[in-house]
């Protein structure tokens, strides 16, 4: 490692120890879900996407096995297709096999292990496409590749969309449209509200991987920065917030406890939640109304025949 690298490292572990701490000192608690994904997180996330229960993986895939072609037609030939959480690109696969060759992909993902892992794989895929993976935290301003001349797509798959709240998904489509410009565009999941019988198992399955995934952000914390979490003493809980058409991932305390991390310590009651994680679910109106609001125009919109799930194609002003 360079130490151009490790002061990259470093600088980006700082950021995670403020957040940390920030987040538990508050009330309520929070820890910011993008965190989740060092490369043990990711893994959990590509086993969540494979649960019976977890509908939106496979009604966003059946939704572009019917519709991709049209996809690729809107992205057109000749351009940078930027992914934003690239994770597995078991999608991107879908819409670069439509693509190649004439395509350039950068992948982006705040999991740099992984992200580079499947850069590689997908490299050994697509020999004759352009692949540049890009290690940041996309809710921050970043530097593209050259390729001045190309069309600029961000690609936002499986609905991350709805990890914002609605202010912060305006500034964060504000800062795509943005970075492709006028005229560029964006493909995006968007998952639409619906019964909270269809909702919660989605977020809490039967095997308990979601499970696993939400106690993982804890491991990461007392690997990272010597923390002493015990991970038996918290519980993970999904809740359906029907108020703000959203659903909740929390880690509830089963005791009183104090946590020490850094040199900081952490007080806990006993039924007291760390709130990891929200998922928006939107009418097509909401979501429509929020993306002109940030500068884009909805041009088109695919959905599943129960109407659960969007794929949709927006263009910025």
């Amino acid at each position: 490692m360079s130490s151009h690298d490790l002061e990259s490292l470093n600088a980006t572990l700082d950021v995670f120890l403020s957040d940390v701490l920030e987040g538990l000192t508050e009330s309520p608690k929070t820890l910011p879900s993008k965190y989740f994904y060092d490369e043990t997180g990711s893994k959990l996330f590509d086993q969540i996407c494979e649960l019976d229960e977890y509908y939106l993986t496979r009604t966003e895939l059946g939704i572009m096995r019917r519709h991709c072609g049209e996809m690729a037609n809107a992205i057109g030939a000749g351009s940078m297709l930027i992914e934003y959480g690239s994770g597995s690109s078991l999608k991107t696969r879908m819409l670069l096999d439509a693509l190649q060759p004439n395509v350039h992909y950068v992948p982006v993902d705040i999991s740099g292990d992984y992200l580079y892992a499947i850069a590689d794989r997908l490299r050994d895929r697509y020999p004759a496409i352009e692949i540049d993976p890009v290690c940041t935290d996309f809710t921050q301003p970043f530097k593209l590749p050259e390729n001045s001349d190309a069309h600029h797509v961000v690609y936002f798959p499986g609905s991350t969309i709805g990890n914002f709240s609605p202010t912060e998904a305006v500034d964060l489509l504000s800062n795509i449209a943005d970075q492709v410009g006028s005229g560029g565009g964006l493909l995006i999941g968007v998952d639409l509200w619906k019964s909270p019988e269809l909702l919660h198992p989605a977020y809490s399955d039967s095997s308990g991987v979601t499970a696993e995934f939400n106690y993982n952000l804890l491991r990461r914390i007392n690997s990272e920065f010597g923390a002493d979490f015990e991970i038996s003493q918290f519980q993970h809980e999904a809740r359906v917030n029907a108020a703000e058409h959203r659903m909740e991932s929390h880690l509830v305390s089963l005791s009183d406890q104090v946590v020490e991390i850094d040199g900081s310590s952490i007080e806990f009651a006993e039924g007291e939640s760390i709130h990891t994680e929200c998922s928006y679910k939107y009418t097509q109106s909401m979501f429509t109304e929020m993306a002109g609001d940030a500068g884009f125009d909805v041009d088109r919109v695919w959905r599943d025949e129960e109407k659960n799930f969007t794929v949709q194609y927006l263009v910025a002003r």
